[in-house]
């Protein structure tokens, strides 16, 4: 095993607690669907933040393989995991909570998890800029890097702080299917080993 991959299984191991959380959440909130109205914002949420954390997965492997692993990066895997582990955990329910309509606790929860979400993007964001400033087109990436958060603190904000469900339905779905394109196109186009 190389010390990339003791890296990245302990890393990919925290964010995968985290899509285990939200499959937990969606299991409970579909079998108690009956008596908890599901609704459709939080399984929009639910659907966004899993793929932001698979979007954030794919990053890390992109931008950190070829760095050497020490202490301080296993940290900075550890604090974006929990903060990510965190964001999923508000999405659904725990199964002691009064039962309530899904929205109600959408509405209570909704900001602190889309702000956590924000936050582990700004945490990646600050990593792969310091890690690809130094490389060939590291200028080009950091541009693109900056782009690229501009577009997700725009939707995501935007989704985070509305009150208004149709505002909240724009930004979330906009940005999730940005990242269903994303994924298809990188079906067609895998990126260069």
């Amino acid at each position: 095993m190389s010390a990339f991959e003791f890296f990245f299984s302990f890393y990919g191991l925290l964010l995968g607690l985290s899509v285990a959380v939200l499959a937990t959440g969606a299991a409970r909130a579909f079998k108690h669907r009956r008596t908890r109205p599901v609704g459709w914002l939080t399984p929009l949420l639910a659907v966004f933040v899993a793929l932001d954390i698979a979007t954030f997965w794919d990053a890390a492997w992109v931008n950190y393989r070829a760095l050497p692993v020490s202490y301080g990066l296993l940290v900075g895997g550890l604090i974006v995991a929990v903060v990510y582990f965190i964001a999923a955990a508000l999405v659904f329910p725990d199964e002691g909570d009064t039962p309530a309509p899904l929205d109600d606790h959408f509405w209570a929860n909704r900001r602190a998890a889309l702000c956590l979400l924000i936050l582990a993007n700004l945490f990646g964001v600050c990593g792969q800029l310091a890690v690809n400033l130094t490389r060939e087109n590291g200028q080009g990436l950091a541009i693109a890097y900056a782009q690229n958060m501009g577009i997700y603190i725009v939707l995501v904000g935007c989704a985070a702080w509305t009150k208004r469900r149709w505002l909240f339905a724009v930004a979330i779905g906009l940005h999730t299917l940005l990242y269903l394109v994303l994924a298809v196109l990188s079906i067609f186009s895998p990126p260069a080993a």
